[in-house]
């Protein structure tokens, strides 16, 4: 089974502060945020819902990806958000229980 790599975006609220972060185990790195597992800035912010994620197929293509958006504009992070998930639902639960 081939390896995927993803980017993610976690929101305290709609609108709210953001964390923009890769991985190649989405779930358990959420599950990380969720529980404070490291302090910094998402549990400073209380920054815990996944509102946005990328697949990839390399390492290498998600970071890339993560460094261009995390240079956007807040307004163009939060739009990208709202274009796939208008009401910034917590995408967690669905993928956990997928």
């Amino acid at each position: 089974m081939k390896e995927s790599f993803y980017i993610y975006i976690l929101a305290s609220r709609p609108n709210g502060a953001i964390y923009i972060g890769v991985t190649s185990d989405l779930i358990k790195r959420v599950y990380q945020h969720k529980n404070e597992v490291t302090k910094g800035h998402s549990s400073k912010y209380n920054i815990k819902q996944l509102v946005y994620y990328e697949i990839y197929d390399s390492a290498e293509e998600a970071i890339l990806r993560e460094k261009r958006l995390k240079k956007w504009t807040r307004a163009m992070k939060n739009d990208l958000i709202s274009r796939i998930n208008p009401i910034w639902e917590d995408l967690y639960l669905q993928l956990a229980t997928a």
